[in-house]
Parts: structure tokens; sequence; C-alpha cells
């Protein structure tokens, strides 16, 4: 009988639903506070299930920067919102583990960059994890789309019919994590790497 790896996520992620013990990949979705893209000041997280469940936490994040006021106008968060969040380098230890045991989606390489960056701020060894992008899969499942509408979440939005808020990193993670399993419905075939390869329980600290 294979083991069965147990994890934390950071408490600041919260626990509103269980999730699933057995996970295919996470996509994940970042928002950042300044241009400098290490400043992560949220950070998403959608678990997908073999079964193609998904839960969605997300956390507030302390960038230890300031804001833009650009930013801030895009998706709401500014350092009022953030007062009372961790770091991204005291969240960091708990997250590495589960980060780099499952295969991870983004919308674009925008969130694999900040997390590099973020990391490389902190002084922390970047994540050894590997990296897929919904927006290379969707142009797959969808290459009609090319100039005409493009293959970004806003456009996807539309013609998927999916139901989420841009900007906010839950639900642009849980976003992606549906364009990936559309994807696969409308080629007829799984994305073959984004397989995990262990089965995983998780603990909440």
């Amino acid at each position: 009988m294979n083991e069965v790896a147990l994890y934390s996520l950071p408490s600041c992620f919260g626990q509103t639903d269980p999730l699933p013990t057995n996970l295919r990949f996470i996509a994940l979705d970042v928002e950042t506070a300044a241009y400098d893209v290490a400043s992560i000041c949220q950070i998403g997280l959608a678990f997908v299930g073999f079964d193609g469940a998904i839960t969605t936490h997300s956390a507030y994040i302390d960038p230890q920067m300031p804001f833009a006021a650009g930013n801030t106008r895009l998706h709401g968060i500014s350092a009022t919102t953030v007062q009372n969040a961790p770091s991204f380098a005291d969240i960091l230890p708990d997250l590495r583990p589960v980060l780099e045991a499952i295969p991870l989606v983004q919308h674009s390489r925008f969130d694999e960059k900040a997390f590099d960056a973020a990391c490389r701020q902190a002084d922390l060894p970047i994540l050894k994890s590997r990296w897929s992008d919904s927006v290379a899969i969707a142009r797959q499942a969808w290459p009609e789309l090319k100039g005409n509408g493009g293959h970004g979440l806003a456009n996807l939005k539309q013609v998927l019919n999916l139901q989420f808020k841009h900007h906010d990193a839950g639900e642009d993670a849980r976003a992606a994590a549906q364009v990936v399993l559309k994807a696969e419905a409308a080629m007829g075939r799984k994305i073959h790497w984004l397989n995990a390869a262990q089965q995983l329980a998780f603990n909440f600290g």
C-alpha cells in the first residue's frame, strides 16, 4: 500500500469545505500590489480531484511594499485589506510541500514569474514545481479564438459561460481549473501530465 503524504496549509487560507484526498492538479492565481511582480497580495488555489471536483481557497498576503493605485482599482485590494495578513515568507514553508508535490496550472506565465520573484525577494529557493499554462491548453482546444477575442480569462468567461469574479485570485484560480477541464472535454482526452503521482491528505493548521 502506498503511504499517504500529509500536508498542512497556512491557517490564513481557511477551511470552508473538505479538500479531496486524491488530487489531480492545483490551479494557482495571484494578484499583485504594484508593478513589481514580486508584490503578491493575494493567492488563490483551486484543488482539482480526479473526479473533477474543485475546491477553492484564497488568502490575502502582505506584500511588504506600497500598493499602486492602478492595481488597487483593478482588484480592490489595498494596504488596509492586508493589514493583518501574513507575508509571503511566512506562508511559503507550509505551502511549498503541496505545491511541489502536485502539478500546477496557471493562466499565462505571470503567476510562476510572481512566485519566483517573491521567492528571490524573500531570499528563499524558488519552487521545484511543474507548471502548466491553461492559455496554451485553451489554444489547443479552441484554436478558432485566436484573433477572435483570444484565450484570456475575460473572453473565455463569455465563450465558455464561466461564472467567476475576474481579478479575485480564488475566483481566477477556479476559472483556470474549469478551462482545463472544459478543454479536455472539448478535445476528448486528458492532459496526461496533470495527473498527480500520489494520493494526498491534508491537515489544516
